[in-house]
């Protein structure tokens, strides 16, 4: 098994004794970065051949002095024997949402393509605090607005399994790098799928915590009351140990809270019983999607689970309440990109002729922003303006409520939900980007969760041809140990 092969577990065990070095482990994930990078350019002609046949795009900036910085403080800690936590001289990557202190954050847009962040985000500051070895910043759809990673600034990702396919999106570029081994795990942020769909389309692990669950400092802001960030692994037992890592409160961030230390979550699985609803499983779905989700179902059922079927009356109204509320909340968080206090400016262009200051605005966010940015742009500024704000805002946010409602009552009868995470696989690069709508409508069987603000993981359940299919499991709030457990079982029966 090649170094880049293992999981947090594995390598953890091998640096432990000592099989290999965290600077060897770290320059293995480096080199396979470069023939997977559009980036490398002196590589010689047989690697070119490879790279142009296995671009996979999944990183916008390479950390490598400070991947190789904290690797070498690693292998001092081991030659002393000195005690490892488990993610000490794992690689990692970092979502180009998320701050790494003086590093370029893109956000994978041209208006911030220059910026460099300020500070650590505060799950970054508690990765470094843990010892984990940060290779870079992964590609994703500008602003994290997107299911595919077509959306980005800096070029499409393509998906490990067929690269004729996307990745999902928007955590696209995180979720690629750790299906193509070129980090150990990963760090996203999921708004309305955008960790759990990537995972489904790319066979691995995605975690959507509770809402509060992980601080947002250090996040850029796409939508703030639907915001948030989770780890990207191959197992579940990973996800467990890169969560239990990042969670809780922080004084940087008020609507995070502390939640109880991981543990074992006792309930054994005769006594499990799962929802099913009736409404996750409609026309539009594709056939061999369900078959597979169903078939994981029933590998609970027989291995002593009850299978209840639930209603959760108010879904079909969750993916256009999702978009008025994301829409809504960007147009505010974006506001602040005017082309004179950060990030790209026409301002500095002297062929370009600017009358005043409000031309100055204009010109930089229509240039700086990509199409689907402006969509949600003025999406949300329609639905914020004044007559329209109690039409569109305020009753979205009644229907909120509703969403959250049958969740709560469905859960005292179950415990815990099942579902598929994403109507059809992976689709093709290009199928859906011209027509906004049915990239839309990838969201469906997510977007109820993040309005609820309730945790939940999409784990590998199968595949169509090569193409991995997903299946989602929600917990109550602050349940991640239940759900986690819960998907272990999977790996188990």
């Amino acid at each position: 098994m090649r170094l880049t092969d293992l999981t947090i577990i594995q390598t953890h065990e091998g640096l432990k004794k000592k099989e290999f070095s965290a600077l060897e482990l770290c320059e293995a994930y480096l080199d396979k970065i470069r023939t997977c990078s559009p980036c490398s350019q002196n590589l010689d002609s047989s690697l070119r051949l490879e790279l142009k046949e296995k671009n996979i795009n999944a990183f916008i900036t390479i950390t490598e002095d400070l991947a190789k910085e904290q690797a070498r403080k690693i292998d001092e800690i081991i030659s002393s024997d000195r005690n490892l936590s488990f993610l000490a001289g794992v690689p990692c990557a970092i979502k180009d949402n998320i701050l790494i202190e003086n590093f370029p954050c893109t956000a994978g847009s041209k208006i911030l393509k220059n910026y460099i962040s300020p500070y650590d985000a505060t799950v970054v500051e508690k990765l470094k605090k843990q010892g984990a070895i940060i290779l870079g910043k992964t590609n994703l759809d500008e602003f994290a607005m997107g299911a595919s990673t077509e959306n980005s600034a800096f070029g499409p990702t393509r998906n490990p399994h067929d690269l004729s396919r996307v990745p999902g999106g928007s955590s696209g570029g995180s979720a690629a790098a750790v299906a193509a081994n070129l980090a150990c795990y990963a760090l996203g942020s999921d708004t309305g799928s955008s960790v759990r769909q990537p995972a489904s389309f790319c066979g691995i692990v995605g975690l959507k915590p509770t809402y509060g669950a992980v601080s947002r400092y250090g996040l850029i802001a796409f939508a703030s009351s639907l915001d948030q960030i989770g780890p990207i692994t191959k197992t579940v037992g990973d996800c467990k140990i890169v969560f239990d890592a990042i969670r809780g409160k922080d004084e940087m961030d008020s609507t995070s809270v502390e939640i109880s230390k991981i543990g074992n979550w006792k309930l054994e699985i005769e006594n499990l019983r799962i929802g099913i609803p009736k409404e996750y499983f409609i026309q539009g779905i594709d056939s061999d999607v369900e078959r597979i989700v169903r078939e994981a179902v029933k590998k609970y059922e027989k291995a002593g689970a009850k299978i209840v079927e639930i209603s959760l009356p108010h879904t079909e109204y969750a993916l256009p309440c999702y978009y008025i509320i994301a829409p809504s909340e960007a147009s505010a968080n974006l506001a602040r990109y005017d082309g004179i206090k950060y990030g790209y400016s026409t301002i500095s262009d002297k062929k370009k002729e600017k009358d005043n200051l409000l031309d100055v605005y204009f010109q930089s966010r229509e240039e700086g922003f990509g199409d689907e940015v402006r969509r949600r742009i003025m999406l949300g500024t329609y639905a914020l303006s004044a007559g329209y704000y109690e039409a569109y805002y305020l009753r979205a946010q009644k229907v909120r409520t509703l969403i959250k409602e049958d969740f709560e009552k469905a859960f005292e009868k179950v415990d815990v939900i099942f579902t598929p995470v994403s109507p059809t696989p992976a689709f093709k690069l290009g199928e859906k980007i011209d027509d906004p709508l049915t990239m839309y409508l990838c969201d469906i069987l997510t977007v109820a969760v993040n309005l609820a603000g309730l945790p939940a993981v999409s784990i590998p359940v199968g595949k169509i041809g090569k193409l991995p299919v997903g299946l989602q499991i929600i917990g109550g709030p602050f349940e991640e140990d239940k759900i986690l457990a819960v998907g272990e079982m999977f790996e188990k029966i």
